[in-house]
């Protein structure tokens, strides 16, 4: 990134590949900033080119990208603006990392940013994080974020956020994330990521998602979803055909489908075994018309 000519300077808008790639998004997000955009990208980009964290805002000022002082960098914050449906248009119109059959796929979840030494930040919210061991798990005060990632296929460190929206209090994060979604694959298809005809777009989610919900609300979009269940939760089959002279109130549901209880499990219409080189081989089994209770 530190290599990339200055916008304002030397850009090459129309330079090929990923270089060109690159300089075209820097393009994007420097006419994104309507206020003090100079000084608010040197700033951006001294952030990225700083070694190690980022601990002072005023240490980013003796950053080379940063050719500026003290005082344009805190001008920058308090005055500057930045259009951020820009950033999200330009992002979209990126090459985006796509699965090996060339179908899009996105995943969904929810990442705190801790502030637990801010007390004077405002709609700060207790995030739960994991421990290192069990039984650790801690609420720490912070702000949670709703993300949204390109994926690709193989092992990878790196990931393509498209998208990230702050949750507030009173927020509900399966909606949140719905129309989060739904303006990202609205982006895509204008972009021309995604046209007629293409794979579905696969939506990945983790557990903390109700996926039928989530199914229902984006129904009329062109995405599959597949989320993580929880190993103990119960589902239930579809209700069993009534017979002829059976009296008494028909039942809503048909019998459980504990998944911490194999012996609930009726056998499964679809079973499929991948060989993994890492785990061995991964058994997958599947039932038709499975809905939560």
């Amino acid at each position: 990134m530190c290599s990339v000519a200055y916008p304002g300077v030397a850009g090459q808008p129309d330079t090929p590949g990923p270089l060109g790639d690159l300089d075209r998004f820097r393009w994007a997000f420097y006419r994104s900033c309507t206020a003090r955009a100079d000084a608010l990208f040197e700033l951006t980009d001294a952030m990225l080119c700083a070694d190690g964290p980022v601990t002072s805002l005023v240490e980013l000022t003796l950053v080379g990208e940063h050719r500026r002082g003290h005082g344009a960098m805190y001008d920058a914050l308090s005055h500057g603006r930045v259009e951020p449906e820009r950033i999200r248009r330009s992002l979209a119109a990126l090459p985006l990392p796509r699965a090996s059959d060339g179908r899009i796929v996105l995943a969904v979840d929810v990442s705190p940013w801790l502030r637990p030494d801010a007390p004077t930040s405002s709609d700060r919210l207790f995030c739960h994080v994991h421990g290192r061991a069990k039984g650790t798990a801690q609420m720490i005060p912070g702000w949670p974020y709703s993300f949204v990632a390109a994926l690709e296929s193989g092992r990878t460190s790196w990931t393509a956020v498209v998208d990230a929206v702050r949750l507030g209090q009173a927020d509900d994060a399966t909606m949140v994330t719905a129309n989060q979604l739904r303006a990202v694959i609205d982006r895509l298809v204008t972009a021309g990521q995604w046209k007629p005809g293409d794979p579905q777009i696969l939506i990945v989610a983790d557990s903390g998602y109700d996926i039928t919900r989530l199914a229902h609300v984006l129904a009329d979009l062109p995405v599959e979803l597949v989320g993580r269940l929880r190993s103990d939760r119960v589902l239930r089959l579809p209700k069993p055909p009534r017979l002829p002279g059976t009296n008494g109130r028909p039942p809503k549901h048909g019998p459980e489908i504990a998944l911490d209880k194999p012996g609930t499990w009726p056998t499964p219409q679809h079973t499929t075994r991948t060989g993994t080189t890492r785990y061995g081989t991964a058994v997958t089994t599947s039932w038709d018309r499975v809905h939560p209770g």
